[in-house]
């Protein structure tokens, strides 16, 4: 064999070894895959996942399969009432291990779903220390997506969670956060089909502002804003202002009428009678009929 062929083939043979080195690492990291995969599952579902993932099991694919979707019908329905009871809706959960080892796993997760109207994506980085028989977990890396154009009440309380990186803290108030601004809807739709004439809402039931206006009254507009403020620590409570649109030639025609007090008369019936009852008030003194 002549020198050139006996390069060419220890090139050949660097080769070879370097492929079958290739080959061995994602051998590997596949089995390392799937012990990640059935690590966190348990039962039928971890049975049926090792069937699948080539590590078989007594009773045969047909038994397996029928095992597997009884456990996704449990996960399911168990899914359903978290769901009724938190009222947060999960769409999708990816989750990508960046580090494993005996004693630490580092995983990136992104969570997207909604609470009512409000859509949200949550990213953030879950490191597990395992020491002895005790384990910790720290979250890093947190971060928010939201579209909060119309929730700048909302936009500040989001800094300062990804700060705290405290994700319960994150759930909880946007939890509460939607409920109130659910309330605030209703109400609103509710005087709307109640008093027509009277009500309109310019930017829709989730806006916060319903306008007063008798058709008798033009250009006389009153204002309830309704908004949800949140604090930067997750306080979430409502604020409530009622605001007074009169023409110029009206004030000069009724100078004596005290309407720059309306706003501080409505604070007091707010706190005397709650939001519905002193928004209804309103309603009732602009109609200028019980009956209407």
């Amino acid at each position: 064999m002549s020198e050139e062929n006996t390069e060419e083939v220890r090139v050949l043979e660097a080769q070879i070894e370097q492929l079958q080195a290739e080959i061995a690492a994602l051998q590997n990291q596949q089995q390392d895959n799937h012990k990640d995969i059935t690590l966190h599952l348990r039962g039928q579902m971890q049975d049926a996942m090792r069937y699948m993932c080539g590590q078989k099991q007594g009773g045969g694919k047909e038994k397996v399969l029928s095992r597997l979707k009884e456990e996704v019908e449990e996960l399911e329905e168990d899914l359903k009432r978290q769901t009724q009871m938190n009222g947060i809706s999960l769409n999708s959960c990816t989750t990508k291990t960046i580090q494993s080892s005996d004693s630490k796993l580092v995983q990136q997760l992104c969570v997207s779903g909604h609470c009512s109207e409000l859509v949200f994506q949550v990213e953030f980085q879950l490191s597990e220390v395992k020491e002895d028989q005790r384990s910790e977990r720290t979250i890093s890396e947190f971060n928010v997506v939201m579209d909060t154009s119309d929730l700048q009440n909302f936009s500040s309380f989001l800094s300062g969670v990804e700060e705290s990186r405290d994700l319960l803290l994150f759930f909880r108030t946007l939890r509460t956060f939607s409920d109130r601004c659910d309330d605030r809807c209703r109400t609103f739709q509710h005087f709307q089909e109640k008093y027509p004439s009277v009500v309109s809402l310019p930017g829709g039931c989730r806006s916060e502002v319903m306008a007063l206006n008798h058709p008798e009254l033009p250009g006389c507009v009153l204002f309830v804003h309704w908004s949800v403020e949140v604090s930067r620590h997750g306080g979430v409570s409502p604020k409530i202002n009622l605001l007074t649109k009169i023409p110029e030639r009206a004030l000069q025609l009724f100078p004596s009428q005290p309407v720059g007090g309306a706003a501080e008369d409505f604070q007091s019936l707010l706190r005397i009678l709650g939001p519905e009852a002193a928004i209804e008030s309103v309603i009732r003194a602009v109609s200028l009929s019980q009956d209407t």
